[in-house]
């Protein structure tokens, strides 16, 4: 496969390659962002904000919202039940953070959002949905706002095609659509063709696709599969920042450069931990980092003791001393890559509020579903 799609025109932005790190509750914080960057250009979207918590000031979610002096786009996903309160919020992030770019999370599949009426649950209310997107896009202006969808609460109940089109309308400058229902969660494998059918529904701006993105070939045989025109990175990036550099390779024509050895790899993983100490302090840091260490080490023949130990790691130092026990010059193992890392659970029922299925143009923003959560 060869290069397949120019620039990404997300209103006024243009996005080459044509790659977008997905919103991850806990993983896509500065330091992160950072170290991604510094392996190819894209759109790094931050974790998932409240809108409500935003609006209110609060501390954790204002940290959240927060960028570095050396990031192009500060781009930030939003949560929101409530149009009014949306709007608002997305004042403050223009006005105040000066953000350039705002996605609006509509797939988050949570049973502590979804049970609340939102995340993935919200775009079966056609209504509540046309006002909450509507009014983002008009307190925005000229900042381009996208949204992010799943296909649906199940099989049985699916929105992605009328929300991408409700959406277009309200003036989003692009859809996005991973590619499972709520109730998949994070299991089996997710539906391509739907992606070409949101591309074939919406014909205005750009649908981009999210699923099972593991490897650059993947992103390109998304694309062929289904004519989309960028592709939304998640659980395949983690453990692995190296994946946006063969993105950009891969797009732009260019052989895809062999993986890391082990070597290369712990020395990703200590400029992360770094770059989360400066950012957070050693303690938080430290603790924020202790998960990523089995996502960058998945697939290595090291052991489960060195592993069990850098998940308990409690400072820099130790940190530091254990990877120097690792073997620079293991290589990286064929089939690693593609091995699972992040979420994999699911099926599972999908909690909603009572009578949510019955009520599908109520336009009135669900009770408790501003409550100050985070999901992806």
């Amino acid at each position: 496969m060869t290069a397949v799609l120019p620039a990404l025109k997300l209103g006024a932005v243009a996005v080459d390659p044509p790659v977008v790190l997905a919103p991850m509750a806990g993983v896509t914080n500065i330091a992160f962002r950072r170290l991604c960057r510094t392996y190819g250009a894209g759109l790094y979207v931050s974790e998932m904000v409240t809108a409500r918590a935003l609006v209110e000031g609060n501390a954790k979610t204002l940290g959240m919202a927060s960028f570095g002096d050396d990031e192009p786009m500060r781009s930030v996903q939003l949560y929101g039940v409530d149009p009014r309160v949306i709007g608002d919020a997305v004042r403050r992030l223009v006005d105040e953070i000066g953000v350039d770019h705002i996605d609006l999370n509509f797939g988050c599949p949570a049973a502590k959002v979804t049970r609340q009426g939102g995340g993935a649950a919200l775009p079966v209310h056609r209504q509540l949905f046309r006002a909450i997107v509507g009014a983002a896009v008009g307190a925005a202006d000229p900042v381009p706002v996208t949204v992010k969808l799943r296909l649906g609460v199940d099989g049985g109940h699916l929105t992605f095609l009328d929300a991408g089109r409700i959406a277009e309308g309200e003036g989003v400058v692009a859809v996005t659509l991973h590619a499972r229902t709520a109730e998949q969660l994070y299991s089996g494998r997710a539906d391509w063709q739907a992606i070409a059918e949101l591309k074939s529904a919406v014909t205005s701006v750009p649908v981009l696709g999210n699923g099972d993105l593991w490897e650059a070939p993947d992103a390109l045989a998304m694309v062929e599969a289904t004519g989309c025109d960028g592709v939304v990175v998640g659980r395949g990036c983690l453990g692995r920042p190296w994946l946006f550099r063969d993105l950009a390779d891969a797009f732009a024509g260019r052989p895809i450069q062999a993986p890391p050895s082990l070597g290369e790899v712990v020395g990703m993983m200590r400029s992360h931990v770094e770059l989360l100490c400066d950012a957070f302090g050693e303690d938080l840091g430290v603790r924020q980092y202790r998960k990523h260490t089995g996502w960058y080490l998945t697939g290595f023949p090291v052991g489960s003791a060195i592993r069990r130990s850098l998940a308990q790691a409690g400072s820099l130092g130790e940190v530091h001393g254990l990877l120097d026990r690792l073997d620079p010059g293991l290589p990286f193992p064929p089939d690693a890559a593609r091995m699972a890392r992040g979420h994999t659970n699911g099926p599972r029922p999908v909690h909603l509020p009572s009578g949510w299925l019955d009520s599908v143009d109520d336009p009135t923003p669900p009770s408790g579903g501003d409550v100050l959560v985070s999901g992806g």
